[in-house]
């Protein structure tokens, strides 16, 4: 849990057509996916690990397209939806 894998989530994240964003908010989840749109909101005055979380749990549940991704960020996406943080 470091700034480096929150840092590849948004990279992750922006490649794919997804903006993101840090804002305060009561978020109950410290991040969240503003409807019709490819914003994600997160939290920005969680702690780390709860951005982490947050966010790659995000990308797990979004529909993203492998061909706008290089090979590392594949990779990384498909290893994040075959594994669940543990915090």
């Amino acid at each position: 849990m470091t700034n480096h894998t929150l840092e590849k989530l948004e990279l992750l994240l922006k490649s794919s057509g997804y903006k993101v964003r840090y804002e305060k908010g009561n978020f109950k989840t410290n991040a969240c996916l503003l409807q019709n749109s490819k914003v994600v909101m997160v939290n920005k005055f969680a702690n780390l690990e709860s951005k982490i979380a947050a966010v790659a749990e995000l990308a797990r549940t979004l529909e993203i397209d492998y061909n706008l991704l290089d090979d590392k960020q594949a990779a990384f996406l498909h290893q994040l939806k075959q594994t669940q943080l543990q915090l």
